[in-house]
């Protein structure tokens, strides 16, 4: 940024009146540091050359504590938004990228495994069908089988002999005990001769059902009936021949052996196994709700070759409190034509695929959660590492911009340094035209001639003083150019401390600078340490402003190795409380009110120590003061030299 004015002057040869007016660059927030200095009398110049030095550190302090104050909320506002945006983006994006392949892959695998597990189960129930089926047709024909042998084997008259009849009853009960009784019937339908527990000798079974079946077939097994007997039970009958006659060798089945073998078979909890007729009644006994004799509500389909399975979707439970999902295998018998069927709940014949999917779901659902927490894991940190990078940006685009400013304060300075010299150098040519003419022409008197030397005296001692404070300018305007080289650290803190001297004696307080003569030349950057130092004894002031007097301390000594030189700066303020100790040198952290400060003057201190090489630590006691102690290495390392 350019000034509004340059400076400019006006002398009057004779009077001596100086007129100097300048104006520092614009602020942002539209407030121009300028003075405007009539100054009537020589005598008068120092103090207003003061004024004008001490103008312009303000200059750099204002500008530095309430430069962009808004537009760094602003700024913050925006990249708030910026970094929730981004954090809400990423999410999304590595949620998709991460939980959709994983509900796809899950989703192929429990269709996969379903599929299969369902298959198995299938083909576990048609192999369990089909063995009972095969069992149940092996127990029958084996017995049809003897039967039939015995016919054929022994005649009508042999069989008819009681004791012959009953060793034929004991042999075929040998083994498995399945008979309940054996009878030889003629073709009139009379027993002609009967072995068991019921007495049925004067019987006829001409209208009998069974009867005729056998007649017509050579062999037949009926139906659960209940006959002379009235009991439950189902015949095995078989033809023979006496002399073109034909008779029949009739067995009845023991109903609990035949039971036992069908319904012993359990399939789970829910599982149950039994027969049923071509008319849908029990043949035997199932396991839940009804008996034998009864007919069934299940649907019975016509005859089929194989296994058929089906699923019931609404089934009475057992308890009859509700209706489930049941699945039902069933196969037709040869001989008789009975139907064997297998049921059972869906839920328990499918348990394992069940837990499967739902392991499958538990595993998902943690996989999901997990990734959840990584993305949000990976999102915060990603946002944090932006944020502070972005920290780190704005850290070092704000020593730009406070070298910036201090170069172009510093090419003011020089300017304005330049500007009173010539002047300054008028006046020391007039005085020296004074000076000859005094001699030249002596007859003065003596009372005016007296107070002509003093008043000559004194414009050179104010000259001086001038010179030294333009000159000190002009140091200033050198320093705010970066650079790396030998500097006398004790005389450079006490022209820093000359500098704020005054802005520090306006508010009551005192300088105590104690400067080791044994101190070495160090070689370090000059425009940085200047920075460091003014921003540390700025804020030692400000720790002041609840207090009317003060005292600041600089002193300076050389380490116990000699590598190294300490300069510390202490004071008697207001002190820096512990919660807050441990935070000043944190980018933006400022105790100061809003206006006040950025909270990037000690931040940039830090790095500045940092990067010379150098350390900077702080203690502090609320209500006693605060001490920084910065140690300096005498040479800077050739990597930090090319930094810089």
């Amino acid at each position: 940024m350019q000034p509004k004015a340059v400076s400019s002057y006006k002398i009057s040869r004779y009077q001596f009146e100086l007129t100097v007016v300048f104006c520092v660059y614009p602020c942002r927030d539209n407030h121009a540091f300028g003075t405007y200095i009539e100054i009537p009398k020589c005598s008068d110049l120092v103090n207003h050359l003061r004024i004008w030095e001490i103008s312009l550190y303000n200059a750099m302090k204002y500008e530095a504590e309430n430069t962009g104050d808004g537009a760094i909320r602003a700024t913050n506002d925006v990249r708030k938004a910026k970094y929730r945006k981004f954090f809400k983006r990423f999410m999304m994006l590595s949620l998709i990228c991460s939980l959709v392949p994983l509900l796809l892959v899950g989703w192929g695998i429990n269709t996969h495994y379903s599929r299969f597990a369902r298959g198995r189960m299938t083909e576990n129930f048609n192999r369990e069908v089909d063995h009972h089926r095969r069992m149940i047709g092996l127990f029958l024909k084996e017995h049809s089988s003897k039967l039939q042998l015995i016919a054929n084997t022994h005649s009508k008259d042999y069989l008819c002999q009681v004791e012959n009849l009953h060793k034929v009853f004991e042999i075929l009960n040998q083994e498995y005990s399945s008979l309940t009784d054996l009878g030889v019937i003629d073709h009139t339908g009379r027993h002609l001769a009967y072995v068991g527990p019921y007495d049925l000798l004067d019987k006829n079974y001409t209208q009998e059902f069974w009867f005729k079946q056998v007649m017509k077939k050579g062999i037949f097994i009926s139906d659960m009936f209940l006959g002379f007997r009235k009991i439950p039970h189902f015949i095995m009958a078989v033809t023979g021949s006496d002399h073109g006659k034909p008779w029949i060798l009739r067995a009845t089945i023991d109903t609990e052996a035949f039971r036992s073998l069908v319904e012993n078979v359990r399939i789970g909890k829910t599982g149950e196994v039994y027969l049923l007729n071509a008319q849908g009644v029990y043949q035997t006994n199932p396991r839940f709700g009804g008996s034998i004799m009864q007919k069934t509500q299940l649907p019975v389909k016509g005859y089929h070759r194989g296994t058929d399975i089906r699923v019931l979707e609404s089934v009475p439970s057992p308890s009859g409190s509700e209706e489930v999902r049941q699945i039902v295998c069933s196969a037709w018998l040869q001989e008789p034509r009975w139907l064997l069927v297998v049921r059972q709940n869906y839920d328990e014949a499918f348990d394992a695929v069940n837990h499967a999917n739902w392991a499958v779901l538990v595993f998902l659902h943690i996989s999901a959660l997990s990734i959840l927490i990584v993305v949000v894991l990976v999102a915060r940190y990603l946002v944090a590492l932006i944020r502070r990078h972005d920290e780190e940006t704005d850290h070092l685009n704000e020593q730009l911009l406070q070298t910036s400013k201090l170069a172009s304060i510093g090419e003011l300075s020089a300017a304005v340094a330049h500007e009173i010299n010539n002047p300054l150098a008028i006046i020391s040519t007039e005085r020296q035209i004074l000076l000859d003419s005094q001699k030249k022409y002596g007859h003065l008197e003596p009372d005016f001639e007296a107070q002509l030397d003093d008043s000559l005296n004194q414009m050179s001692i104010q000259i001086q003083r001038c010179k030294r404070i333009t000159h000190n300018l002009l140091r200033f305007s050198r320093r705010t150019i970066k650079a790396v080289e030998p500097l006398d650290l004790n005389a450079f803190l006490k022209e820093v401390a000359d500098l704020m001297e005054r802005e520090a004696r306006v508010n009551g307080i005192t300088f105590e600078v104690d400067l080791s003569p044994e101190l070495p030349t160090i070689v370090s950057d000059v425009s940085q340490l200047q920075q460091v130092f003014l921003n540390l004894i700025t804020n030692a002031i400000d720790a002041h402003e609840t207090k009317s007097y003060g005292r600041i301390e600089i002193s300076t000594s050389l380490s116990g190795s000699g590598r190294e030189v300490c300069v510390r700066i202490a004071d008697n303020g207001c002190g820096i409380s512990k919660e807050n100790l441990d935070r000043i040198f944190d980018p933006f952290f400022t105790t100061k009110p809003v206006g006040k400060g950025t909270g990037l003057g000690l931040s940039i201190c830090h790095g500045i120590i940092k990067g010379l090489g150098g350390s900077i630590s702080v203690h502090s006691v609320v209500g006693e003061g605060t001490r920084f102690d910065i140690k300096l290495p005498l040479q800077i390392s050739g990597d930090l030299v090319r930094n810089q």
